[in-house]
């Protein structure tokens, strides 16, 4: 590996000087570390960057059509933001947690050493498996998406709604409730999770289905096989519109009668795993905070 992509936010110094940190360390290895071109001026800010930072700077395209690691810098969002493009060019991931929880992290910042397992062998590569979104109006796809974590289905203003779920054109349930949520093994430890869903090890191929604060006594979380294809409608009649939100940051409209079509996409993240970590090991530390 000897083109990296470097990917932060460095309008936060304290990102800024940990991409030192990890751009010194590469560039021991011979490593050309490129970045956005648009993060030239906001590195230019911060005067204790200045010389210390070798980077190349190209276009977000070029970014992801050179790169042959992406190494991010900082939470589960910025990953998740990430996987999109990589994904597309089957390109891996290296997170190193500069956020709060950092679940799809694999290092802290005081473990780069471990960065020496990337140039020597000692790194395995992890499939995580993504779902594909569609929006249909009648037969029509008018919206077509995919994501790590989730797909959420909800209100614009937290009011109870009214969804029709069926699984390959048999109806499965009604639900009257806040929203619903579609996750993939890797979504099933985040808002699924919160909302009382199950966790799926991300060895299985599986959809987590999760209702969020349901007005039923007999709605529960249902897990499918990934080969199911699910679709939602829009059946809500005090509600126009509603909001599928993609990995908690891509909002598409889901008007009456629309439907969401959820099945597992032929695009996968790549996780770069350095430590020896299972994950029923990470689980406990992170969830439990050990």
């Amino acid at each position: 590996m000897k083109k990296i992509a470097l990917i932060t936010n460095f309008n936060i110094a304290d990102k800024v000087s940990a991409a030192i940190a990890v751009t010194q360390r590469l560039k021991e290895y011979g490593c050309e570390v490129l970045t956005a071109s648009f993060n030239r001026e906001k590195i230019a800010r911060h005067r204790f960057a200045k010389g210390k930072l070798e980077l190349t700077f190209v276009s977000q395209d070029e970014l992801y059509a050179q790169a042959e690691l992406l190494i991010i810098l900082g939470g589960d969002g910025t990953i998740l933001e990430a996987s999109r493009r990589a994904a597309m060019r089957k390109i891996p991931i290296l997170g190193i947690n500069l956020g709060h929880l950092g679940y799809m992290a694999e290092l802290e910042l005081d473990e780069l050493d471990m960065l020496d397992g990337l140039f020597n062998g000692e790194y395995t590569e992890e499939k995580r498996s993504m779902i594909s979104v569609e929006i249909l109006d009648g037969e029509k796809t008018r919206i077509a998406s995919f994501a790590l974590n989730e797909a959420v289905i909800r209100g614009a203003a937290s009011r109870i709604i009214d969804l029709e779920m069926s699984e390959g054109g048999e109806l499965i349930a009604n639900y009257h409730a806040d929203g619903l949520i579609v996750a993939t093994p890797t979504g099933s430890t985040a808002y699924s999770m919160s909302a009382g869903g199950a966790i799926a090890d991300p060895r299985i191929n599986c959809l987590c289905v999760t209702p969020i604060c349901s007005h039923s006594l007999s709605a529960r979380p249902l897990v499918f096989p990934d080969s199911a294809v699910l679709e939602i409608k829009n059946t809500c009649q005090r509600e126009k519109m509603l909001n599928v939100i993609v990995d908690g940051r891509i909002n598409y409209e889901l008007y009456r009668g629309n439907v969401v079509r959820i099945t597992r996409s032929s695009m996968e993240t790549t996780l770069i795993r350095l430590k020896k970590y299972s994950f029923y090991r990470k689980l406990r530390v992170k969830m439990n905070r050990e």
